[in-house]
């Protein structure tokens, strides 16, 4: 079984899609929208073998199993545009994974960068390794928007070294507001902390889960998304603390100026150089 996880956008609304594959119900955001060989050769109009399957996830990612060529999944990628348009298919793969799973005889679970081997067939493996696979590519094009996001912060930081102190509200406002919307994407639509259902009701899905987990490195990965974002924030809060000291500087100026212009006309009055009012 083979699978290739795309990360394609931020969010994908799973209820619209599944009213036009004709599936009436209603999703949350932890459930995935899994599309079979009969509902995918519906809605594209096409043959799909039967050991075909898709699943499409709320935070924006998809995986394909049992799917080899990209020219495969065109034809669902380009039905999917039309729902989500903000998917732009030219870098599809810029943020993808491929796995697969390999039944045969072993004493336990192995894994591999690769692949999985399992002793024997579990109904949960689908679910549970395109879940992991989903949040690990997911997680990966979080991880490139958070170091752009730094470069941009390294460009401020080296206009205070020059001695330019003037940060505009707007590019903090900017800057503040992609962190946020960094953080918002990785903590709630991706949901690295939240498990899939059927973890809560199978004990053996749910260690085979966490072992992907640990293995993919998801949970640390996270934490150190996490430790930046909060660096980001002690770096906002400084940028934020010397804009307005300099704006709490430059009005004491102004009143300054204001006094010393008042003892001017003041004297200048006094002097005969203006007249009385």
């Amino acid at each position: 079984m083979t699978f290739k996880a795309f990360s394609l956008t931020n969010e994908i609304h799973l209820n619209n899609i599944a009213i036009q594959c004709g599936i009436p119900r209603k999703y949350t955001w932890e459930q995935p929208l899994i599309l079979n060989a009969p509902t995918l050769t519906k809605i594209l109009n096409q043959n799909v073998d039967a050991a075909q399957s898709i699943l499409v996830f709320s935070f924006g990612s998809v995986v394909f199993i049992n799917f080899e060529q990209i020219q495969d999944m065109l034809p669902f990628l380009n039905f999917l545009k039309n729902y989500e348009l903000d998917i732009h298919l030219k870098n599809i793969s810029r943020y993808s994974d491929d796995y697969s799973l390999h039944i045969m005889e072993s004493e336990d679970i192995q894994m591999t960068d690769e692949f999985a081997i399992a002793p024997h067939y579990e109904a949960f493996y689908p679910e549970i390794i395109s879940t992991v696979l989903a949040k690990s590519v997911a997680l990966e094009k979080s991880e490139e928007q958070l170091g752009r996001i730094l470069d941009q912060l390294e460009g401020i930081i080296d206009r205070l070294e020059r001695g330019n102190l003037r940060v505009g509200n707007k590019a903090l406002a900017r800057t503040q507001a992609r962190i946020l919307r960094h953080e918002y994407n990785t903590l709630a639509y991706i949901m690295i902390l939240d498990k899939p259902e059927i973890t809560w009701t199978n004990s053996s899905a749910g260690e085979f889960y966490d072992q992907m987990m640990d293995f993919f490195e998801l949970n640390d990965r996270y934490k150190i998304l996490k430790s930046k974002t909060d660096i980001l924030y002690t770096i906002m809060d400084g940028f934020s603390s010397i804009s307005h000291s300099i704006r709490g500087l430059f009005v004491e100026w102004i009143v300054v100026f204001l006094i010393v212009l008042e003892i001017l006309l003041t004297v200048f009055e006094i002097l005969g150089f203006l007249p009385h009012t």
